[in-house]
């Protein structure tokens, strides 16, 4: 039987919903192999999704048979160069689609249509159930007001799909641009779900997967993966996108899918060279250099150019970066040679590109940033790189041109250099080996999750274990409160006190039954309601409930604002709303300058109170909210009868202002924490602890903890002559939390012992 908590679980699944569906398997063309119509069905179902294969696993057949059985009047958009491609690859599995450039071009009489990116402003989007993004990476390379655009265009489309090669696995901006156009979230949601600001902590290791964008600031803004989000992430990720590098990835047979080898030969041409701007050159230091370098340097190149191309008969590509080097290579080449450049015409770039495929014509010199994404050149085997950029994916996309599925022959990749460009060279390797072991874990990290996605057996498990250890006074529960307290009597405990999660994703934990890992404030008072409920349940009635709450600061990332949420305030909605009696609430005073130090908040610097105090705030105080179950206290608690408190103490502690709580009284936590964990567990102090206890239980009773972490609330407890219940959901927690209720009964028993034998201790 599935409860209402274990179907509130599966919502909190960061998972994309299915908004498509399901078709036949058989009806897929039977050219397909077994897993592009995995793909198909898959795709279909999902409505909204990615498609990442690596170049020759066959995109244009998966995304041309989606919206074919998807059976609605689709536009597919796509590269100018590719666009003819698709219309010529479309005749092999007997599927007509027509290249248009403008609405109006547009009739009934045919369902997929196909245009180019720089056409998108002559279609109307409400025409269209469907839309295609063909190299859908292009979306990064589109300038932000094209960009902006093409999402808004097609927001309100109910099929979306993005087919493109495997992105780089640290490149945040591209997954995010999908994740946004195809309505999965927006790419700052993105970022608030599951990553941190690299930038701002410094803790970076070798291990961690790092999203860079760039900024203004020197390195740009570097977001890292959190932790316990990993296997979240990758959860996610494989609701929307397929991930292929080849079939193996997933289970399948690579026969037939196996790359020819690969020859990359740096051939570096010596020579002074003299900067214009320099007595001395020592090293390339912007693109204004690299740039510089190039134009300076090209006239020492063509002999070597030259003499490559005359060496072997086969076709070849001469990828160039700079008009200059397009012009003279084409000129020096001289014989069956064509240029392919930004400012020809759309049927010129065309022609040339299909004659090259055609082998009507030897060498073909043109810009990767024109010709090296998304054809299919495997026609060629021999490549060759007129000087070469920082851009590592330029240079990838480039070579997979001609190294790609299908290739037969071995493909040659040579890159003639000067001398002074090897630091080019060099870094672009780097990121090529950063890639590779990205890309490694990534599909490791993945494959699962996909295999689940595509309804293969999958090896994906829940993480969940449940314990009970106790004690003469104490009874530690491991597991999830929402399931755990139900074990627990109707009325039976004398108290509550704890700390809730103030909602801080992916921080302690990677469950879903971690009440902080929630998306929002609404899904983390849904989560949290569950724990309201079974905790009214299980009080006494005129009893009361001790909970430690502060404001919770407001981020401008995850919340639009640079400010301070109301987390208290939510919290005695929350707990009004299932039935409970708000009666009260404590202040514990903050140092200000011990908060600046821990937290590095601007705010509460010196600095800033002599730049602008405006910006300037109060330190974050904690509060202890009271609240009372309804109904008559059956027992009265009297302080001063059990001899816990005198009056100087009760009008200190009813100030509703607790001076006096040292920041520092703690139990010891550090031990506690996993390698995972983004930050240091907070336990409550146990001053704030004590106060509680004694100014809301008699010796003897049961106090009750559900969120126990290290066990502060119920160490607290034996100390002062109380029962303790703590639940707890993460393992490493509970298991510091047993050892110290152990360690507060031993002391407890010395004391009973010493105290039955009249000795003071």
């Amino acid at each position: 039987m599935v409860t209402d908590y274990q179907a509130f679980l599966k919502s909190k699944e960061h998972k994309a919903i299915d908004s498509g569906i399901k078709i036949n398997r058989e009806d897929i063309h039977p050219m397909l192999f077994e897993w592009q119509k995995d793909i198909v069905v898959w795709g279909c179902r999902k409505g909204r999704c990615a498609v990442f294969l690596d170049t020759g696993l066959g995109k244009t057949f998966i995304q041309l048979e989606w919206a074919r059985l998807l059976d609605i009047k689709t536009l597919i958009i796509a590269p100018l160069s590719v666009a003819r491609q698709t219309v010529r690859e479309a005749k092999k599995i007997r599927l007509e689609i027509k290249y248009v450039r403008d609405q109006s071009e547009v009739t009934e009489d045919t369902k997929i249509w196909i245009t180019n990116y720089e056409m998108i402003e002559h279609f109307n989007p409400d025409y269209w159930d469907g839309v295609i993004l063909d190299e859908s990476s292009i979306l990064k390379g589109l300038s932000s007001k094209t960009r902006i655009k093409l999402i808004e265009m097609f927001n309100k489309t109910l099929y979306r799909l993005c087919c493109t090669a495997t992105p780089a696995p640290n490149d945040h901006i591209e997954l995010g641009y999908h994740a946004e156009f195809l309505g999965v979230c927006k790419q700052s949601e993105m970022l608030a779900m599951f990553f941190i600001n690299a930038n701002k902590e410094h803790t970076l290791s070798y291990g961690d997967i790092v999203y860079r964008r760039k900024g203004s600031n020197k390195n740009g803004t570097e977001w890292r993966l959190k932790h316990h989000a990993e296997s979240h992430f990758f959860k996610w990720l494989a609701s929307w996108a397929i991930t292929m590098t080849r079939p193996s990835d997933l289970g399948y047979d690579d026969d037939g899918f196996i790359l020819p080898p690969l020859e990359i030969n740096p051939i570096y041409i010596s020579g002074e060279y003299k900067a214009k701007d320099q007595l001395f050159f020592t090293h390339l230091k912007g693109i204004s250099d690299r740039s510089k370098v190039r134009a300076g340097t090209l006239d020492s190149k063509l002999n070597k150019l030259k003499e490559l191309v005359d060496s072997d008969p086969k076709q070849w590509i001469v990828w160039c970066g700079l008009d200059s080097e397009s012009k003279t290579a084409t000129k020096v080449i001289g014989e069956n040679v064509k240029e392919v450049k930004g400012s020809d015409s759309i049927e010129y770039k065309v022609k040339t590109l299909e004659d090259f495929q055609d082998g009507l014509y030897k060498v073909l010199v043109s810009k990767g940033k024109i010709a090296g994404y998304g054809m299919n050149f495997q026609n060629a085997s021999n490549a060759i790189f007129l000087g070469i950029n920082d851009s590592f994916e330029l240079f990838y996309q480039s070579i997979r041109r001609e190294w790609r599925y299908g290739q037969k022959n071995p493909v040659k990749v040579y890159i003639i250099m000067h001398e002074v460009e090897a630091e080019i060279y060099q870094n672009v390797m780097r990121k090529e080996a950063m890639a590779k072991r990205l890309k490694v874990k990534l599909i490791e990290q993945i494959k699962d999750y996909e295999k689940e996605e595509l309804g293969m057996e999958s090896k994906v498990e829940m993480d969940y274990t449940e314990d009970t250890q106790k004690g003469q006074n104490w009874t530690a529960m491991l597991g999830d409160s929402c399931e755990r307290l139900k074990e627990i009597p109707d009325n039976s405990i004398d108290m509550a006190v704890f700390s809730p999660p103030f909602g801080d994703l992916f921080v302690y934990s990677a469950s879903e039954r971690d009440l902080g890992n929630s998306r929002d404030w609404d899904e983390f008072f849904t989560h949290y309601k569950f724990i309201i409920k079974e905790t009214l349940r299980v009080t006494k009635f005129g009893r009361l409930n001790c909970v430690h709450t502060s404001d919770v600061p407001a981020m401008a990332q995850r919340d639009g604002y640079i400010g301070l949420r109301d987390f208290p305030g939510e919290v005695i909605r929350a707990y009004i709303k299932e039935g409970w009696t708000f009666v009260g609430r404590a202040f514990v005073s903050k140092n200000p300058q011990a908060q600046a130090i821990r937290t590095h908040s601007q705010a509460l610097l010196f600095i800033q109170l002599r730049k602008d105090s405006s910006d300037s705030r109060p330190a974050l105080v904690d509060q202890i909210l009271l609240f009372k179950k309804p109904g008559d206290n059956l027992v009265p608690v009297v302080p001063v009868k059990n001899g816990e408190m005198d009056n100087e103490t009760w009008i200190q502690w009813a100030n509703g202002i607790w001076n006096g709580v040292v920041e520092t009284d703690t139990l010891q936590f550090t031990h506690a924490r996993s390698a995972d964990d983004e930050k240091h567990i907070a336990p409550l102090q146990l001053g704030t602890i004590e106060r509680c206890i004694k100014l809301y239980s008699n010796p003897k009773e049961t106090i009750l903890s559900p969120f126990m972490g290290i066990g502060s609330e119920c160490y607290q407890a034996i100390k002062f002559g109380r029962k303790a219940i703590g639940i707890e959901l993460k393992p490493e927690y509970f298991n510091v939390a047993c050892s110290n209720l152990k360690k507060a009964e031993s002391e407890s028993n010395v004391q009973d012992m010493f105290a039955q034998s009249g000795v003071k201790v």
